[in-house]
């Protein structure tokens, strides 16, 4: 559980099945991992609906719950 965790605090929110690929974890036991991060609070957890070149693609798309990822090096604009 923890490997999804660094997983997701390093590259943002992802579907379930891109987390599986990405970390070589069965979907499965992603889906069941998730399942109990998500109620206990430690992500949140939304149905996504994308279309890829026409065709309709569904999952779950998770993410960090309170987590604020650290700013960009490099210059910024200015106000």
């Amino acid at each position: 559980m923890h490997e999804i965790l660094q997983y997701l605090k390093q590259h943002g929110e992802r579907l379930d099945s891109e987390i599986a690929n990405d970390t070589g974890i069965p979907l499965a036991k992603v889906r069941l991992d998730v399942s109990s991060l998500t109620a206990s609070g430690e992500l949140i957890m939304c149905h996504s609906i994308r279309f890829e070149k026409g065709k309709k693609s569904e999952g779950m798309l998770y993410r960090v719950a309170g987590y604020i990822p650290p700013i960009s090096p490099g210059r910024k604009p200015k106000a």
